[in-house]
């Protein structure tokens, strides 16, 4: 698949699928493989497996290894594989490597939790990435403010398959300002805090947004980045306020029960079991009935 290929398809909803566990909490493949088909058979163009709401640094490497594969599987060539990838430089290198061999067709690389970060240094990290893999497009993961567009820019003079931003700052002006310095047209500008900062991003250039309710209601995600890819905000504001109640639920406390709301949710509507690891937690029963009303809302399930 061409970057330019991969750059239209970034321009769209991410789906950002959850990593389901059995009950003893092993990672379940057959109900990953379920997952991803009903995303793609929704109408999502790219799955991105491995990423935070895949409960990422709560899997060991084999375990990473098997939800890429096995979602390469599912999506059959239908839609575009974007592999999270991350950790240290080693890691990520032999999961980008991995995730080529099994035929994803682009990996995003998670922002380094290291915590001495300079600027020099996130640049050399991504570059060591994205050039282990040629081959594929590289999404990046800005969740630091103080990478701005000189180092942006500067990546992506070096390491030309980088073709996406995945901005996951929670300021609107300073991801305004980061996309500009850097050049609107250099990258693919995603929303990275999914549905309820996409209106304000795509207003100052975003394309796309990532998105964990997706794996709730594929249709609920799409019919808000048809209203924002169109210009129609009144419209996309309506579908917001539907959503607003379920993102406001992942959110709170400091997003502890970002995973939790989304597996709950399938777990609801038969789809999965709700379990997910430490330091994540399971809903409470007055949370769980809320989360009910609010399917119920929607027509589900």
């Amino acid at each position: 698949m061409s970057f330019d290929e991969q750059a239209r398809r970034l321009s769209g909803v991410v789906a950002i699928p959850i990593t389901p566990f059995d009950s003893t909490g092993v990672v379940d493949p057959g109900t990953c493989g379920k997952l991803v088909d009903r995303l793609v058979t929704g109408g999502i163009e790219v799955v991105t497996p491995n990423g935070n709401t895949g409960e990422f640094y709560a899997l060991d490497e084999q375990e990473a290894r098997l939800c890429l594969e096995v979602t390469v599987e599912a999506v059959a060539g239908r839609a575009s594989v974007l592999a999270g990838v991350g950790h240290d430089v080693g890691t990520a290198i032999r999961a980008a490597r991995h995730a080529r061999e099994a035929g994803a067709d682009m990996i995003m690389i998670h922002q380094p939790v290291h915590p001495y970060l300079s600027a020099d240094g996130w640049v050399d990290y991504h570059r060591a990435i994205a050039d282990s893999v040629p081959e594929l497009g590289v999404v990046l993961y800005v969740r630091n403010s103080a990478i701005g567009g000189e180092q942006l820019a500067r990546l992506g003079d070096e390491s030309p398959n980088v073709v996406g931003v995945k901005y996951a700052v929670a300021d609107p002006v300073r991801f305004g300002s980061v996309a500009r310095d850097t050049g609107m047209d250099r990258f693919v500008w995603i929303a990275g805090l999914a549905e309820l900062s996409a209106p304000g991003y795509f207003a100052l250039g975003a394309t796309g947004f990532t998105s964990g309710l997706v794996n709730v209601s594929p249709e609920l995600s799409l019919s808000l980045f048809r209203s924002l890819s169109t210009g129609d905000f009144a419209g996309a504001m309506t579908v917001w306020e539907l959503i607003r109640p379920f993102e406001e639920m992942r959110a709170a406390n400091g997003n502890a029960n970002n995973v939790s709301v989304v597996k709950d949710a399938l777990a609801q509507l038969g789809l999965c079991l709700p379990n997910v690891r430490p330091p994540s937690t399971l809903l409470t029963g007055p949370q769980r009935e809320q989360l009910f009303a609010l399917l119920s809302s929607w027509g589900l399930p």
